[in-house]
């Protein structure tokens, strides 16, 4: 067993809560920018934190004068935009709870959450989701209120219409509902994404998510500070970005939001970041873009070399630092590549923050070699997200980092990872025995499987639930053999498999943007689709060289001996897919079940 814990920096006393930042900027810094908000024109206008606080206080009026009660819960079930940050610090400051929902439930999904956490009321972005909502409302007896945030039926939207309820509550009233609020009452309500299972309800209190706010303000000094400015395009529903969302408007961080992820690089352009938060795949979709646009305009060899490069310049500062002649090479294809690479995101991010799955420690490297550090960190929504992070002043590229201060890593002799501090979560809701399970002695089971080296680096190796155990008895994590192999371009999602089987094998599904390339490259008709490309043989080498590269971070026993090319790609609307990117493997494996019989059928030689 190994246990690591870091000194606290920060504390939380009983009475605070995570409305207080709200008015604290007012009364220090009130005509200072807080947010900038695009218009239908795409013009951003700027919002300062008196605005902002008005807009809270209003919606607020509102909330009370329909009835909502302290400690009631409030649904929340949109896209990312200012509205949902304004209403989710609206329903805190009438000392009630906020219950976010991803905006892609289901209406199955959509009505467990609201049975289960028990809200009176529920605020939908659109027609769409009112109408999943009214689906499911007979079912629903504690559900008194709907509001949308778009305009529905000649209605004005969400925020208008609890400003007009709200007119003859007194401000004083929001004012004296917030103050009651202790740090150890229920801030959120936020329901596990369910890879696996129907999702729990992880309580976070106010004691928690100031405590993590706080604790990554400090761990981040250049990244959340005055002056600085986060694009938060993440869903809001995950605590990942909440947490983002509360630590920039506690740092005076300006906070821009965008929905719409399909132009997100032009979004970012415009916008021009100096921090950026995002999921893996966001990042393999920077490289593979690019690596892609460079082999298309036939500047393939200068690209990959460049890469070679970086990833060998940001090798060498874990080792003393690189020698002059790498120190050229990298000056050089900084005027070449790198710059362009940067000004693709902006051109002012100082760092970026990844969660929620494993970057890779080539991609993780070719980032920080080209001057846009990755700096990946660990947690799950029952710690407040982050509870292990690398900074810009002590990175490993591979690890998640270290424990935060305050916080406690510790590994049983399973190899599981236990997590003891102050963002810890203090329970599943109305799920006692779930919570006993999760939680002993104080510390939380994470169901994560990891190392802790002596300097306090932990690296994530895979999930208990995940191991794989062949017939011959190994042992195998999936998840070094797919992170190596969805840094493929041509890769967009894989899943290792071979459970009780003789051997390894591999599900690839190919990325949608990387084809078209490829099939010119490869002599194949423009517009072939993955389905008739399957057991394309030019196509089966090029992943066959993937599969041949990711084994090269196993053992012999736990190399993937065969796959399968998917004719469609893993979703969230398929089921495949939580709303943050993760693969549930157990959709997968019933979705693909012939597929995944077929490796084992003896139907072709092993790759």
């Amino acid at each position: 067993m190994r246990e690591y814990s870091v000194p606290a920096t920060v504390r939380v006393s009983d009475e605070e809560n995570l409305v207080d930042a709200v008015y604290d900027n007012v009364a220090s810094h009130g005509a200072e920018v807080a947010y900038r908000r695009r218009g239908a024109n795409g013009v951003w206008t700027d919002l300062t934190a008196a605005q902002f606080a008005d807009g809270v206080t209003a919606a607020a009026q509102g909330l009370i004068a329909a009835g909502v009660a302290a400690g009631d819960r409030v649904a929340l079930l949109s896209r990312t935009r200012y509205e949902w940050t304004l209403l989710d610090y609206a329903i805190l400051a009438a000392g009630a709870v906020t219950v976010p929902i991803y905006e892609t439930s289901s209406a199955e999904q959509i009505k467990w959450i609201l049975s289960d956490s028990g809200a009176v009321a529920v605020i939908v972005e659109s027609d769409k989701h009112r109408g999943l909502v009214d689906g499911v409302r007979d079912e629903l007896g504690e559900l008194t209120r709907i509001w949308q945030i778009e305009p529905h039926a000649g209605e004005p939207g969400a925020i208008e219409q609890l400003g007009l309820l709200g007119s003859d509550t007194p401000a004083d009233e929001v004012h004296a509902r917030r103050k009651a609020v202790r740090a150890d009452d229920l801030a959120t309500l936020i329901y596990t994404s369910g890879t696996t299972g129907r999702p729990k309800g992880c309580e976070l209190t106010h004691r928690n998510v100031v405590s993590e706010v706080r604790t990554v303000a400090d761990v981040f000094p250049e990244l959340l500070t005055p002056g600085g400015s986060v694009l938060l395009f993440l869903p809001l529903a995950h605590v990942f970005g909440k947490v983002i969302q509360c630590g920039a408007l506690y740092t005076r961080t300006v906070i821009g939001h965008t929905a719409d992820v399909s132009d997100l690089l032009g979004d970012l352009a415009v916008f021009k970041p100096t921090f950026l938060l995002a999921v893996p795949r966001v990042f393999e979709k920077v490289y593979n873009g690019a690596r892609q646009k460079a082999h298309g305009d036939g500047k393939g060899k200068i690209f990959d070399a460049a890469a070679e490069t970086a990833i060998a310049w940001s090798a060498a500062q874990d080792t003393g630092g690189a020698g002059i002649a790498l120190k050229a090479k990298h000056a050089l294809f900084d005027k070449l590549v790198y710059g362009k690479l940067r000004a693709a995101v902006g051109g002012n991010v100082v760092a970026a923050v990844s969660g929620s799955a494993p970057l890779g420690e080539r991609l993780g490297h070719f980032f920080r070699g080209i001057g846009l550090p990755v700096l990946e960190g660990y947690g799950l929504t029952e710690t407040t997200a982050g509870i292990t992070v690398n900074t810009l002043a002590s990175q490993r590229v591979g690890s998640v980092g270290r424990p935060v201060p305050g916080h406690a890593v510790r590994i049983a002799e399973d190899g599981e990872i236990m997590l003891k501090g102050p963002i810890v979560f203090r329970g599943y809701w109305k799920n006692d025995t779930a919570t006993g399970e999760a939680i002993e002695d104080g510390w939380f089971h994470s169901g994560d499987i990891g190392e802790l080296d002596d300097a306090g680096f932990l690296t994530i190796t895979g999930r208990k639930k995940e191991l794989i155990v062949t017939a011959g008895g190994k042992n195998v994590a999936p998840a070094v053999l797919e992170d190596r192999l969805r840094a493929h371009p041509l890769v967009s999602q894989c899943m290792v498999v071979g459970d009780a089987q003789p051997f390894i094998g591999a599900l690839v599904t190919i990325d949608a943007e990387a084809l078209p390339g490829w099939l010119e490259r490869a002599g194949r008709p423009a517009g072939t689709s993955v389905a008739d490309l399957v057991d394309d043989p030019a196509l089966r080498e090029e992943i066959g060289k993937a599969v041949a590269d990711a084994n090269l971070a196993v053992s012999r026993a736990e190399q993937i001996r065969e796959f399968r090319i998917l004719p469609v790609d893993f979703t969230e609307d398929g089921g495949e897919m939580t709303p943050t990117l993760k693969v549930k493997r157990a959709v997968v494996a019933k979705n693909f079940a012939d597929d995944i019989a077929s490796i084992y059928a003896g139907t072709r030689q092993p790759a």
